[in-house]
This record gives structure tokens, sequence and C-alpha cells, in this order.
């Protein structure tokens, strides 16, 4: 059973994993089992060049960010499994007791974070009801969000990035992913607001 299983390789995904990890040694994180399903090839990344993006090289490469993202995650927070080459499917149940369905595999957990990209149609089975046009790209586009409060679609299942109905911007994806993590870190502090900073000081 994982605590939190994150559904998505992308910038919001691997945004969400890096701040769950770095957390680590917080106590009311050190017994929470943490995965990510790493699934890219759909990845808007793939064909992506970055002059814009703040703390990131101009010329980088998506598909550089993509490797690097895997491996980053891999080198300072192993703890955190990381599930390739499969494709979500279904997510059934309910708050606490979430089954993630693959093309290959089945997992448990008790939340769920989506961040597949607002590509439509919608391929995961289960959330079908909150399906919606995304509201900040033009009609022609044909793109969808699922229907979300602060990123919150139902007990239990968060989404984040494009599909939470932000626009395309590797900055505004990479928020959303922190902005859940830091809310499930908040979540397992009691309520208690968290966030996770590292400093040259410590």
């Amino acid at each position: 059973m994982y605590d939190v299983l994150i559904i998505g390789g992308g910038v919001s995904g691997m945004s969400c994993a890096l701040i769950l990890g770095s957390a680590q040694n917080k106590p009311f994180v050190t017994d929470k089992k943490i995965g990510i399903i790493v699934h890219q090839k759909a990845s808007s990344l793939q064909d992506a060049l970055f002059n814009n993006a703040y703390g990131i090289s101009a010329g980088k490469l998506g598909s550089e960010l993509l490797t690097e993202s895997i491996d980053h995650l891999n080198q300072l927070y192993p703890h955190i499994d990381q599930i390739a080459g499969e494709k979500v499917m279904k997510i059934e149940g309910e708050d606490g007791n979430f089954t993630v369905i693959t093309n290959k595999n089945s997992y448990q957990t008790k939340i769920v974070v989506v961040g597949i990209g607002a590509g439509n149609p919608f391929t995961i089975e289960g959330l079908e009801d909150f399906v919606m046009p995304h509201q900040k790209v033009i009609p022609e586009k044909n793109r969808i969000q699922l229907k979300n409060i602060d990123h919150r679609v139902t007990e239990g299942i968060y989404v984040i990035g494009t599909l939470a109905g932000w626009r395309s911007q590797l900055a505004i994806a990479a928020g959303s992913g922190a902005a859940v993590a830091t809310d499930i870190l908040t979540l397992w502090n009691g309520g208690i607001h968290a966030q996770v900073h590292d400093s040259i000081r410590k």
C-alpha cells in the first residue's frame, strides 16, 4: 500500500515527487511509502526547447529534462519507487484505499496524484465524470482538464499541471506539482502547514 502514488513523469509529476522525496527526514514522512509511475511517452516535453524557464539554461531540451529528472529523483531520493514502462488504465476505490490499474500491474494507494497532461481523449477509466473542456486553452486545441478545487478532484485524488487547468508553461506545471506536494505534507502533518527547504546554513 502506497501512501501516495503519482501518475505521470512530466514536469508536474516529477516536481511533486521531488518535493515529497526531499521531506524524507520529517518525522511525519519517515514512514510514508511514495511511488511515481514515470510514463513519459506522451509528454509535451519530448519536443520542447527552453529559453524562458527560470533556473534552466537557455537552449535546454525537454527530452534532456525528462531523463535528468528521473536520474535526479533516483540519486537524491531513491526511497521513492519509480515505476517505468507502465501506463495507467483505470483508477477505482475511495479515499484511503484506491486501486491504480496499469497495462501490466495494479497498485494500492491511499492518495492518487494525476499529472498526465491535457490531451484529449482522456484515457484513465474511473475519472470520466470529472473531465471538462480546458478553461485556459483556445477551443481549437481541444484540450481537457479535470474539475477540481485547488487541485483536489475528490477526496484522496489530486490533479496537477495542465490537467488541473493551468496553462502549458514549465514553471506553472512545476509549481502546480510542488503545491500539491506541500498540501499532502500538510495533510500528513496533521493539518499544520508544511513545506521543505534546504539551506547552505544547515
